[in-house]
């Protein structure tokens, strides 16, 4: 089962674009955000996000 909190987190992702808006905006540190969307990705099987660099983007 998606842990609920983990998707809130990729839905702020998808609404502000970077983790550190993220991490801002929910007061998490921008580490804390990548391993628990890391996390989210291990729970659905798939690859949610891309990542090129230091940047991410969602798949399609």
């Amino acid at each position: 089962m998606l842990d609920v909190r983990r998707l809130r987190l990729l839905r702020e992702l998808s609404y502000r674009g970077t983790i550190a808006a993220v991490a801002e905006a929910l007061t998490f540190t921008p580490s804390a955000v990548s391993q628990q969307l890391a996390a989210l990705e291990r729970e659905a099987g798939v690859a949610l996000l891309e990542r090129t660099g230091r940047r991410v983007t969602l798949t399609p």
